[in-house]
């Protein structure tokens, strides 16, 4: 857990060294993003496994919750490449999350995104290590310069038969710090 802190700072402090010169769009080739999000919906368990972002899901007595975020550096102008890490709780269990993907901003206001999900554990899911691949579309309200609040959905399609057949809807509230 320190080193995925560490490495979250790292990031944060890397971003501000390297702030984009002025008079740069916040989605301008060069520039960078971080990114916490907030899921809806979903399944439980298997939901809360594909998360990179904030949750808390309750049911008969069991407690899940996340926490995680994501990272990403612009190619060209509206296309990031993003990683994310994630870490879930699961009454005592726990899992860690991975996320690589694609981020482009259609009109530097709508946000598209295709990513791969990974989580492993040693117990949560049995011997399984699910994988999703997530389709993800919103809206970006740039409240400021360089921060845009980004409501949107997403579907999580699971790549494992034998852990879950069936994909996971999600209502989300991404936050975004772009420098």
């Amino acid at each position: 857990m320190k080193k995925l802190l560490f490495a979250a700072l790292a990031v944060f402090a890397f971003s501000f060294s390297n702030a984009q010169e002025e008079g740069g769009s916040a989605l301008s080739k060069g520039s960078w993003v971080i990114e916490a999000n907030t899921g809806f919906g979903g399944d439980g368990v298997a939901a809360q496994g594909a998360n990179t972002g904030f949750g808390l899901y309750s049911v008969d007595g069991t407690t899940v919750w996340a926490i995680g975020a994501e990272a990403g550096y612009f190619l060209a102008d509206d296309l990031a490449l993003k990683v994310g890490l994630g870490y879930t709780d699961f009454d005592g269990s726990s899992n860690f999350t991975y996320k690589l993907g694609a981020k482009y901003y259609i009109d530097s206001q709508f946000p598209v995104q295709v990513d791969l999900t990974g989580a492993s554990s040693d117990d949560v899911f049995g011997s399984e290590n699910p994988l999703w691949l997530g389709l993800q579309g919103g809206y970006a309200w740039f409240v400021a310069d360089n921060i845009s609040i980004e409501p949107g959905l997403r579907y999580n399609l699971s790549l494992n038969e034998d852990f879950t057949d069936e994909g996971l809807f999600e209502f989300r509230i991404g936050f975004a710090l772009h420098f």
